[in-house]
């Protein structure tokens, strides 16, 4: 199978600033991962073709799954090499692009080699799919090499070495400047299915990864069920905080999904997608478990190919007025299929799959997802794989409208500026009124897939498409 699935959420830029007063940038704007932004006077109106309403563009590699971030004046975002930036690095590897913000102008990369055991755990030509969390002048992602990495924002432009580890192909102007990485594969028997591609998230002095372990490459055995699925780094010195395998034995698939870090009745809470379809709320400095939800059906089976009914989660949960906003989904290839989305009450503790399902869409009305949700105004904005855009009551769960938008989804709907922003793999981002009334304002092709979710900031919209990145501006 390819991989573009692993992706699924990737694209998203986020700006905010912490309580360490350090701005942070991540999946999803905030560590609960609400896809909403405050952004006004955006565009509805370019042609890529032609270079209207187009501020700059700029080329990546040819397929792009980690969406944009933006900090301090620059874009990350990750691709793979075959628009090889620097000659000396040729060949197919994972790369992370950094541009500058105001004109688009590249200014340097990392360049991860492939794992030399092939497609069962770094699928080719599939690059890094991680989308970075940043803290002030440090960034973190996952490789497709399964390490995780912390390195300078600036690179090597600042004159400065800040880490020890210098590779030589990637000792130039160009270069990533590493401080730290932890190999996932080698410290803790991480075995990822296909590829690593989790978007980290921070909180406090941790940071929070879903390992990505998974099945073999005949997808029955586990090759390594006692690995853990959740983990806590250290993000000053990398080491490892914590480890839970809770998934064990159960994992269907892989595990692609990214975790969330929220408040709920006032406490931190940690929130992780298992590769078993159960969704876990954790103690984010211990890892202790709080609570658990099925988010399947008591009678959902799992078949190889993804045939059966019972589903994994591949989208990232939102947490919001105390609940978690959780759709369910399979690898694409697997088809299309009945999908679930789920309100969860978070307060709860011990398994609560009975207990605390606060609503359910899904069933004939909605399909497998591999999207994230939006909240804005007491409504909820979703999408499926089979090209269905959502808005429902955020209270009650019930539709107000749906939209076929004919392509399939692999992005999440972006809320900002009174309209719901959202891409296809056809090319076509449709822009949709947001509230309780339909209204299609505009559709537009940008020449190749978006399976990345557009983003803004300051006026100027983010997209990235299976090779370019776009910066779009009135």
């Amino acid at each position: 199978m390819r991989l573009k699935h692993i992706l699924s959420s990737c694209a998203i830029l986020v700006l905010a600033t912490s309580v360490y007063a350090q701005e942070e940038a991540m999946w999803g704007f905030t560590p609960d991962r609400n896809l909403v932004s405050d952004e006004k006077n955006l565009p509805t109106s370019w042609d890529a073709e032609s270079g209207e309403n187009i501020k700059w563009q700029a080329a990546l590699g040819a397929q792009s799954y980690g969406g944009p971030v933006l900090l301090g004046g620059k874009v990350f975002m990750g691709t793979n090499n075959q628009n090889a930036r620097n000659p000396k690095i040729v060949g197919d590897r994972g790369v992370m692009m950094a541009f500058q913000e105001a004109d688009g102008k590249f200014l340097w990369q990392s360049a991860h080699p492939k794992l030399p055991i092939g497609r069962v755990n770094d699928w080719p030509q599939q690059g890094i799919c991680s989308t970075p969390f940043i803290r002030g002048d440090r960034m973190y992602y996952v490789s497709n090499q399964g390490r995780i990495v912390c390195a300078d924002t600036e690179g090597f432009l600042d004159g400065e070495n800040d880490g020890p580890f210098v590779d030589e192909d990637e000792k130039s102007d160009i270069g990533v400047d590493i401080l730290w990485d932890y190999d996932m594969l080698e410290a803790l028997d991480v075995f990822p299915h296909n590829l690593a591609v989790c978007s980290p998230v921070g909180g406090g002095e941790l940071l929070f990864v879903i390992t990505a372990n998974g099945v073999d490459e005949g997808h029955v055995a586990i090759p390594s069920p006692l690995a853990p699925s959740f983990i806590a780094i250290n993000l000053k010195t990398g080491e490892l905080a914590w480890e839970k395998d809770y998934p064990g034995m159960d994992i269907l698939h892989g595990q692609w999904s990214n975790p969330s870090y929220g408040m709920v009745n006032g406490k931190p809470q940690l929130i992780c997608p298992g590769g078993d379809g159960w969704v876990y709320g954790l103690e984010p400095t211990t890892g202790e478990l709080i609570w658990k939800f099925d988010c399947n059906p008591k009678d959902a089976v799992w078949e190889l190919g993804g045939r059966g009914t019972r589903n994994a989660i591949v989208g990232t949960p939102v947490i919001y007025d105390n609940k978690v906003f959780i759709g369910v989904g399979q690898d694409p290839e697997h088809g299309e299929g009945k999908g679930h989305l789920w309100a969860i009450d978070a307060t709860g503790k011990g398994d609560v799959t009975d207990t605390h399902a606060v609503w359910h869409f899904g069933n004939e009305n909605y399909n497998r997802t591999i999207s994230t949700v939006s909240i804005h105004d007491g409504l909820l904005y979703a999408a499926d794989l089979s090209g269905f855009v959502y808005c429902l009551d955020l209270a009650k769960g019930t539709q107000y409208w749906k939209y076929d938008t004919f392509a399939a989804i692999w992005g999440s709907p972006f809320v900002a500026d009174g309209k719901v922003y959202l891409g296809d793999e056809d090319g076509d981002v449709a822009i949709m009124k947001a509230g309780k009334e339909f209204e299609l304002i505009n559709e537009i092709n940008m020449g190749s897939a978006v399976y990345t979710t557009p983003v803004a900031k300051d006026g100027v919209l983010y997209i990235g498409t299976r090779n370019t990145l776009f910066a779009i501006q009135k």
